[in-house]
């Protein structure tokens, strides 16, 4: 069995004696009523799976008894795994959590409101068998409002897939399978969870999508609302923006504060014109105010991209880190 301890606020854990094939990864948040059927029904499911599994439940702070149906779940369930966070930090941080503790070749997450159906998780590890690193699940019959829930959540689908270029029709469903090699070195913060997919296929992962049931809610209550959408298309930005630009910022800060200078430039000379030839009185035009503020602006932004390349370089250097991921190497001494 596989254990952790705690060393200074260092995690130590120590490897099981027989790494499971697939970990399942479940973040619980108040749901108590919905932890006893859902180990149930995971354990029906996994029990015929080969290569041996084990389910990672993190209590995201719950203020229910959920933690307490975990333990008791715990005392028939050898398989079962409890992280425990001292406080609620949100979906996104226990997912990021259950992969940190996970150790299986396969990484599986799901929600714990009975809302994915656990008998579609050899679906989606036959399709990784095929040879793909990502299986996203679509609910292709979603079980929620219609006004509230499903259209923002299309509209918001549509414009992920299009900024990313990663074609999928449910960013949003939980119920999803990795290989645990694509999620090496991937950090989530925000709502940002989701974009996994994204940052496989930036990597040179596959990328596929399998339907999936979907189920209504029997207890509890959902904790997603519509401002979910706006945080939603926020991270999309900073994920886009450290794909393309994470190793050379200058050509963000860099081109903007160019475009500034050319305004700037522009503007000036709009402005020296208008004096020579038109006989205009520069005070009576904003167009030097314009100029002075747009030549500032290009000047700051070129120089916040120099800086944000020294500590872009600094934060490789620092670590070890290379903004490369090598898939495997061949004819190498020792690596074949």
């Amino acid at each position: 069995m596989s254990e952790s301890a705690s060393d200074g606020g260092r995690i130590l854990r120590v490897a099981p004696e027989s790494s499971p094939r697939i970990s399942v990864i479940v973040p619980v948040f108040n749901e108590e009523q919905n932890v006893p059927a859902l180990l149930e029904a995971l354990l029906a499911v996994l029990s015929s799976v080969d290569g041996g599994f084990e389910i990672v439940a993190v209590n995201d702070g719950s203020r229910d008894g959920s933690l307490a149906a975990l333990l008791l779940a715990r005392e028939s369930c050898a398989q079962l795994r409890i992280v425990d966070f001292r406080r609620n930090f949100g979906q996104t941080a226990a997912l990021m959590a259950g992969i940190d503790h996970a150790a299986g070749d396969i990484v599986v997450l799901i929600d714990a409101d009975l809302q994915n159906d656990p008998q579609d998780i050899p679906a989606l590890i036959a399709k990784l068998d095929e040879g793909f690193d990502v299986v996203s699940g679509w609910r292709r019959d979603r079980k929620d409002a219609r006004l509230r829930r499903n259209f923002p959540s299309r509209v918001a689908n549509g414009i992920i897939s299009w900024i990313s270029g990663v074609r999928l029709h449910d960013y949003g469903c939980t119920l999803k399978a990795y290989r645990a090699d694509v999620l090496k070195g991937v950090r989530l913060y925000g709502e940002m969870h989701r974009f996994i997919p994204i940052y496989a296929h930036w990597m040179g992962g596959r990328v596929t999508e399998v339907p999936v049931r979907h189920h209504p809610r029997k207890f509890g209550q959902s904790n997603y609302g519509l401002e979910r959408v706006l945080k939603v298309i926020l991270d999309l930005i900073v994920v886009t923006f450290l794909d393309r630009y994470l190793v050379k910022p200058i050509y963000v800060f860099g081109g903007f504060g160019a475009f500034s200078l050319a305004v700037s430039l522009c503007a000036a000379s709009l402005v020296i014109g208008l004096k020579i030839f038109g006989g205009v009185s520069m005070i009576s035009t904003p167009l030097p105010l314009l100029a002075a503020m747009t030549f500032l602006v290009g000047v700051l932004s070129i120089l916040m991209g120099l800086l944000a390349e020294i500590m872009v370089r600094t934060y490789f250097e620092a670590q070890n880190r290379r903004h490369y991921l090598v898939r495997r190497l061949y004819d190498f001494l020792g690596q074949d």
